[in-house]
């Protein structure tokens, strides 16, 4: 276990309260599930299909006692209502994450991003669960020029992947209105952090740096390097979830927050920020831009703030130099093997 979740962020305890973590062996995933099995709640339930999640990820709660696992994929109408039995609250983050993976493997994307969505949703319902609080993304910006991202102002989805994610956030204001679920969604920003997995095609940015700079071998950086996002920690989207699971303010509830740092950086900063963290004299290699990728993102987190009490807990710096850690062990792992 790390030491990023030894201080609570939620207001009262967890030790009454039943979780569902769909996608708990996943990067987000596994990191909601340490931080709830740091805190004591009642019951962590793991559900995963493994198709991007790994096992290693949550090997180290498997034996608490709180703690169940579930091998299953969200697609299955029947896993998801066996996993949904007896539970408080979802963490719903299962998906098949990537623009690039969804404008290359659409029907997949859908199946899982929004067909399983459906699922977790209906079964919650049937269920009797409270809230359901989910990963959306900030993709659902599309093409909207408009910065800082306000969570009213969104353009037409520019990939596949952003579709899917604003198809769940009208699902869920439908179930809301329909059935009377509680929802939250959460647009994340550009999550980074340990755990996160820097091999494959549809690797994120920063993995793919940390791997090069550990490696010597040459970053690629699709177009020039001037794009920039609001690169977001990840213990700062636990800090999300779990405010957004427990609030008790009605007018926090049924709606979509961003969530980010609010701050801008371009890829090459964080090259540069890398470069400097390992001390590599490894220069990039720039290709050609990808089709739908946003050129600039930067989140307005003023309603979370207002609402869910939310601030970042950790900033860009302090979370390269913690994911440096694990990317260390990782690639001394690996060359030892």
């Amino acid at each position: 276990m790390s030491n990023l979740y030894k201080k609570p962020f939620h207001p009262g305890s967890l030790h009454k309260l039943r979780f569902l973590v769909t996608g708990g062996a996943g990067f987000i995933g596994s990191h909601l599930v340490e931080y709830l099995c740091e805190h004591k709640a009642a019951l962590v339930r793991i559900m995963d299909n493994l198709s991007t999640g790994k096992i290693e990820n949550i090997a180290p709660f498997l034996a608490l006692p709180n703690v169940e696992w579930v091998e299953g994929d969200i697609r299955d109408l029947d896993t998801c209502m066996q996993a949904c039995k007896g539970i408080d609250i979802v963490l719903h983050q299962a998906a098949l994450g990537s623009v690039p993976r969804s404008i290359a493997q659409p029907l997949q994307s859908h199946a899982t991003n929004v067909d399983g969505f459906l699922n977790i949703l209906y079964a919650a319902k049937e269920k009797g669960i409270r809230r359901v609080v989910f990963a959306s993304s900030s993709s659902v910006y599309g093409d909207s020029p408009h910065l800082p991202k306000q969570e009213e102002i969104i353009g037409k989805p520019l990939s596949p992947y952003a579709l899917t994610k604003l198809i769940n956030e009208q699902y869920a204001e439908v179930f809301a209105r329909t059935y009377g679920i509680e929802y939250v969604g959460l647009r994340y920003f550009n999550v980074f952090g340990p755990r996160q997995n820097p091999e494959g095609p549809y690797a994120a940015v920063i993995p793919l740096f940390m791997k090069a700079a550990l490696t010597d071998s040459a970053p690629t950086i699709h177009g020039d390097g001037q794009q920039s996002r609001d690169f977001t920690f990840v213990s700062n989207a636990v800090k999300a979830n779990l405010l957004a699971a427990l609030t008790r303010k009605a007018e926090a509830i049924n709606r979509v927050y961003n969530v980010a740092c609010g701050k801008q950086y371009t890829v090459l900063d964080i090259w540069q920020h890398i470069a400097r963290l390992t001390g590599t004299a490894v220069q990039p290699v720039h290709t050609a831009p990808r089709p739908g990728d946003v050129r600039h993102s930067l989140a307005d987190i003023g309603a979370a703030q207002q609402l869910l009490g939310y601030e970042p807990e950790h900033y860009l710096e302090e979370g390269l130099a913690h994911s440096l850690a694990w990317y260390r062990a990782l690639y001394s792992t690996k060359s030892k093997a």
